[in-house]
């Protein structure tokens, strides 16, 4: 288990104010992860990706491959 105690924790500038966010923490990198979590639910569950994982996550949603 990965130990995000340090992360700091930031909400896109495209939010919107409806709380539909998710909140990401990369000051971790150094651990070999970036933090992600639900920005409506701070002391819950948070997600410990790869670099490489959520580069390409990210990539995947600029491009539109992950719309429903």
């Amino acid at each position: 288990m990965t130990d995000l105690a340090g992360a700091v924790w930031r909400t896109s500038s495209r939010s919107n104010d409806q709380g539909l966010c998710v909140e990401v923490a990369t000051n971790v990198a150094a651990q070999g992860v970036v933090g992600v979590r639900d920005s409506k639910d701070l002391t819950g569950p948070a997600l410990a990706v790869s670099p490489p994982g959520w580069t390409a996550f990210v990539a995947a949603i600029r491009a539109g491959a992950l719309r429903s």
